[in-house]
């Protein structure tokens, strides 16, 4: 390995505070993730006073992933056709001024459930634009070699803000009220969409810098079809993508019956209640940003294949140790507490590395159609989860459940660490 390899790994963090365009835009992150922390409380507490309703709550919860599924897929030509930073700039006013909008209506006491329905709405298409569009500026701000600290930086100091925001949420809230803590959040997307005003993208690094010359000719086409055609094209042509793709969703889906069943968890096999699910869900955050830091620093030295296998192969095995609790007579909070901190230092391994392999081998000029089509398939797979959770949840204990899906984990860990094409990267 070369000497100028080992210094920029070294190096780590150190670098990417030389880059200010990252330092903002990270720090434009930082503020969002805490103003929707807290707003992921105060927002629920206040669906929750409103509606009263179990089934009005799934449905409003279902609502989120609509957009996701109907519109991802067709936004990312739209963001490759238009300027990013705009992108991200108006996604994020609009979805605080739809936030404040929501604050003010439930301060002055007019706000209908069907209101929440429309928003919810909104929000989400917004995300549909947002994500593909954050996503392709990141390439343009940092060089190749620092994509994967970037990254696993960027993810940590997310995580950190929202375990920030959970924390003072209950204090907003008490201080503030529910419309107080719910402005936060819009003041947190506003202060966000100020701060990419001031990022100045350099055009010559977004230029492409591979050889695809198809690809880049075909970016001068004016059809819109003609380009959504070409990005299908793309990820169809690679198969190491798809694989990947295909990984990241199955994970999703997974995941699924513990973020739907975890309050019947606590209560049923941890004999908790609140504060057994807030301990899980900050040892699962705190996990996170544990492993995202050790990514920053020394994942460079490693395959993000190795990476990836090895965070599926720790997410199956921390997942189905959640079965373990149950037959304990001692302390199953903090046994559980112990492997949803496994959880999340394992699925750190996975994202990063995923997200930046993407962000590597295809053109700046088709990321947002790329990472429209990763958030599609992921997204897909979560309604099918809820499906089968609750499903199979009237049937088996929702321990057992936990063990049969962290078994299945592992089957993406063993079929990548099997495929030698997979292994190189």
């Amino acid at each position: 390995m070369s000497e100028t390899v080992l210094l920029q790994q070294n190096q780590g963090v150190r670098r990417l505070a030389k880059h200010k365009l990252y330092l903002m835009m990270i720090t434009a992150k930082i503020i969002s993730r805490f103003g929707d922390s807290v707003d992921s409380i105060a927002y629920s507490w206040m669906v929750y006073l409103l509606t009263g309703s179990e089934l009005l709550m799934g449905t409003l919860y279902a609502i989120n992933f609509v957009p996701g599924i109907a519109f991802s897929m067709f936004t990312g030509v739209l963001v490759d056709r238009w300027s990013k930073k705009k992108v991200v700039i108006v996604t994020n006013a609009g979805r605080g001024i739809t936030v404040t909008v929501t604050a003010l209506l439930y301060f002055i006491g007019d706000l209908q459930p069907w209101h929440l329905f429309i928003f919810t709405f909104i929000n989400s298409t917004l995300e549909c634009f947002s994500t593909p569009a954050e996503m392709s500026l990141v390439p343009r701000i940092l060089p190749k070699e620092l994509l994967l600290s970037g990254n696993s930086l960027t993810s940590s100091a997310s995580r950190t803000a929202e375990l920030a925001g959970l924390a003072a949420a209950g204090g907003l809230i008490a201080m503030l009220g529910i419309s107080g803590a719910m402005l936060i959040d819009a003041l947190s997307f506003l202060l966000a969409a100020l701060l990419y005003v001031w990022i100045r993208i350099d055009r010559d690094r977004g230029q492409e810098n591979n050889d695809d010359a198809d690809l880049i000719q075909e970016e001068e086409s004016p059809s819109y079809w003609s380009q959504f055609k070409t990005g299908l094209k793309f990820v169809k042509g690679h198969k190491l993508m798809m694989m990947t793709m295909l990984s990241a969703a199955f994970v999703n889906l997974c995941l699924t019956p513990k973020n739907v069943l975890e309050p019947v968890y606590v209560k049923q096999i941890l004999h908790s209640g609140p504060y057994g699910l807030s301990l899980i869900g900050i040892a699962l955050i705190t996990g996170m940003i544990i492993s995202g830091l050790w990514i920053s620093q020394k994942g460079s030295t490693y395959r993000k294949s190795s990476l990836i296998v090895f965070g599926f192969l720790l997410l199956g095995v921390t997942y189905s140790l959640l079965y373990v609790p149950a037959l304990l007579r001692e302390y199953p909070l903090y046994a559980a507490a112990a492997f949803c901190f496994g959880m999340g230092f394992a699925i750190s391994f996975i994202n990063t590395p995923v997200s930046t392999y993407m962000m590597e081998v295809t053109p700046k000029a088709m990321l947002g159609r790329v990472g429209a089509l990763s958030s599609t398939i992921c997204t897909c797979a979560i309604p099918v989860g809820s499906l089968l959770a609750g499903w199979a949840g009237a049937f088996v204990g929702v321990h057992v459940l936990y063990l049969v899906f962290g078994l299945l984990m592992l089957i993406p860990g063993v079929y990548l660490w099997s495929q030698k094409g997979f292994m190189k990267i």
